[in-house]
């Protein structure tokens, strides 16, 4: 049969690969020495991108190349060993190719038969995950699109078992109804656990009392599981709070959930990633014995955006809440993919975790991590010598608050390195203090990253002592 009227296409996308990878190299060739927070705006791309759609094709090559001129002044430079804003983590090399591999591979990771390739891969990697973070070899692991997606993923299996505990299948039966489940999480629990619980008909957590770096009080928590009314119970707790590092006390809390019958839930987007070294077992002790943990492979681990983990040690639990059948859908003779996320169409996310820790090994990532503790002990040692500064948190981890005489003078601060674009910390108020943050999270924060951080901040407050 004749085709005669063929669809108008873009010419040969030969050359736009090599543009896309050239546009790429650049970028990080230059990372090292550019400015750190973005230069250009939203409006500034708009005019160079252009907002009218073109009527006819045009050659991919500068299309890409179109793209990459337009939208670069307007990024930041998260991947430099400056960069400390909001807990994101550089691409380790051979993550970053992965993650080419998986774009040009171009696999819809949900069915384990049809894509047998790069379910493997992350298989392996889901299980060197639970080897390296001392977890229950046989619990299962999905790859979410962050911690947000992963900690609702886990707590959805915590909801199902809960009811069923009780009596009642949340699957077939909805929540209307249901015996209201209790959750409980720490005062100083992150928004995105506040999220979940919405996205899930929970509603709000009753909060557990924390001390002064965030960490959840376990007699509390023993106080209000005892005068509360029982029934379906699901305790949250954290492993890394946002802007201290500290981490909850995890054996204690969790015997206490157990003994009451509460299934225990830990989010742990950065600090989950402290397990896999020996320095911080004083501070993980017990974490193991919870029912899920909720991670993001894009902030310790630098695995390019986006990767998130939920792990659950109750697989038919996560199976019941996530998975799902249809005819035209292939099933896999153990679980597939699928069965462990929110999702049905999702990209192989799991493939860069498997190379970044192929590319380290067991010794790599516990140095990875020290690493990082002992950037952010860097720079709050260096930051303690400068006058007026003060570093708020005990530096267990990876976070570091600073704060200078008043509000008032930290704001300055903070916009002084902005200005000056050499580092990007992030501002926030933590124990009623206006903050400057430091969240360090990239392998290229060496000793010349920390001593260049510690000498932006010091101009910064000379500028506006």
């Amino acid at each position: 049969m004749t085709i005669t009227n063929r669809p108008t296409i873009a010419p040969d996308r030969g050359a736009a690969l090599p543009a896309a990878v050239a546009a790429a190299e650049r970028w990080l060739s230059a990372i090292d020495g550019r400015r750190v927070p973005a230069a250009g705006t939203a409006a500034d791309a708009i005019a160079r991108l252009g907002t009218s759609l073109p009527d006819s094709p045009a050659d991919p090559a500068d299309v890409v190349g179109r793209l990459a001129a337009a939208v670069e002044p307007g990024l930041m430079a998260s991947g430099s060993g400056r960069f400390y804003g909001w807990v994101m983590g550089g691409s380790l090399p051979a993550a970053l190719g992965a993650d080419w591999l998986v774009s040009a591979w171009d696999q819809n990771a949900g069915m384990r038969d049809a894509t047998p390739g790069v379910v493997a891969a992350e298989e392996i990697a889901g299980a060197w995950l639970l080897d390296l973070l001392g977890l229950p070899e046989a619990a299962a692991v999905g790859f979410t699109t962050g911690a947000t997606t992963a900690n609702t993923t886990a707590l959805a299996a915590a909801r199902h078992r809960v009811l069923a505990s009780a009596g009642w299948d949340d699957a077939a039966d909805g929540l209307a109804g249901a015996p209201r489940i209790r959750v409980l999480a720490g005062a100083s629990r992150h928004g995105s656990v506040d999220l979940a619980l919405r996205l899930l008909g929970l509603g709000a957590a009753e909060l557990v009392d924390a001390d002064a770096q965030g960490r959840l009080d376990p007699d509390d928590l023993r106080r209000r599981l005892a005068e509360g009314r029982g029934g379906p119970t699901i305790v949250c707790l954290q492993a890394g709070d946002v802007h201290s590092g500290a981490m909850d006390p995890f054996a204690a809390a969790i015997d206490v959930a157990h003994a009451a019958g509460a299934w225990v839930h830990v989010d742990g987007a950065f600090g989950l990633w402290a397990a896999v070294s020996a320095r911080f077992a004083p501070l993980m002790r017990g974490l193991e014995r919870a029912d899920s943990w909720a991670t993001d492979a894009h902030k310790t681990l630098n695995v390019p955006y986006d990767c998130g983990v939920a792990i659950v040690v109750d697989e038919p639990a996560l199976r019941a809440a996530m998975g799902v059948r249809a005819a035209y859908l292939l099933t896999a003779g153990t679980a597939d993919p699928y069965d462990h996320v929110p999702e049905l169409s999702r990209r192989a996310r799991g493939v860069p975790v498997w190379a970044a820790l192929a590319s380290l090994g067991r010794s790599g990532v516990v140095d990875l991590v020290d690493g990082l503790h002992r950037g952010a002990r860097g720079i709050a040692d260096g930051v303690l010598r400068i006058p007026g500064a003060e570093v708020l948190n005990d530096v267990v981890f990876t976070q570091v608050c600073v704060a200078f005489e008043t509000d008032e003078r930290t704001r300055a601060v903070f916009a002084a390195l902005l200005d000056e674009g050499a580092v990007m910390p992030s501002a926030s108020t933590w124990r009623g203090r206006a903050v400057i943050r430091f969240s360090v999270s990239s392998w290229r924060t060496d000793a010349v990253a920390v001593a260049e951080t510690v000498a932006a901040v010091e101009r910064a407050a000379a500028a506006v002592r």
